[in-house]
């Protein structure tokens, strides 16, 4: 589902309340209107406004945010729960690729990257991880993020991708058609603080070289 705009008109960020996690365990138990509708003024209050002003103050740096719709869109799915577990948000950079964050009933979870919408994002993607200098590069800031806690995902195809070795020295990175990683926190202590915000800050700096990398090999322009 489209996500929405996210306003401005809301407190300074002072943390997500123990609140916000407990919404989202007892969506998991009763996903259900009844049950939204009785606690969608703690959604208002312990995740919606904080996470608004979360992503207020990350604006400067990062550029506007959309945060997503609670509701799910269950018009092609054969999961019929009307409401997501969780509450994310995104930060689009005009080039491809981009930051995230979401709160839900396992915490707190940031990270960013880019998430394929069409075959020829997947085509320039493997085009730029196949040559030697931009595909080491990549590997090397994976590498890197590895090391700081992060997690690495995006869909996959398990065969050898068409028109490259099964030998490929970066084969592994080759069969991916998008990269994205996260860092997942859990349920810090600093979560209901302000420090959430400096958290989540050097996070998504952490990530801006990979969404540099995709601006760089994977946004529209000519195949590589």
């Amino acid at each position: 589902m489209s996500p929405s705009a996210a306003p401005t008109d809301h407190p300074p960020f002072a943390g997500f309340p123990p609140d916000a996690l407990e919404l989202y365990a007892g969506l998991e138990a009763d996903n259900s209107r009844t049950y939204w509708q009785d606690h969608k003024g703690t959604y208002e209050a312990a995740v919606r406004e904080p996470m608004l002003a979360l992503l207020d103050a990350l604006e400067d740096e990062f550029g506007p945010a959309k945060l997503f719709r609670p509701n799910r869109d269950i018009r092609f799915s054969a999961d019929k729960s009307p409401y997501k577990t969780h509450q994310g948000a995104f930060v689009a950079d005009a080039r491809g690729g981009g930051w995230y964050v979401q709160v839900s009933a396992d915490g707190l979870l940031a990270g960013g990257g880019f998430r394929a919408h069409s075959p020829a994002e997947t085509k320039r993607f493997r085009a730029a991880v196949d040559a030697p200098a931009s595909g080491v590069a990549l590997e090397k800031l994976l590498a890197s993020l590895s090391r700081k806690g992060f997690e690495q995902h995006g869909e996959a195809v398990k065969t050898t991708p068409r028109g490259y070795s099964a030998d490929h020295p970066r084969i592994d990175t080759l069969r991916l058609k998008e990269v994205m990683v996260t860092r997942p926190f859990g349920e810090p202590e600093w979560l209901g603080t302000k420090r959430t915000l400096t958290e989540v800050r050097q996070v998504w700096r952490d990530v801006r070289p990979l969404v540099e990398w995709v601006a760089a090999h994977v946004a529209d322009g000519p195949l590589r």
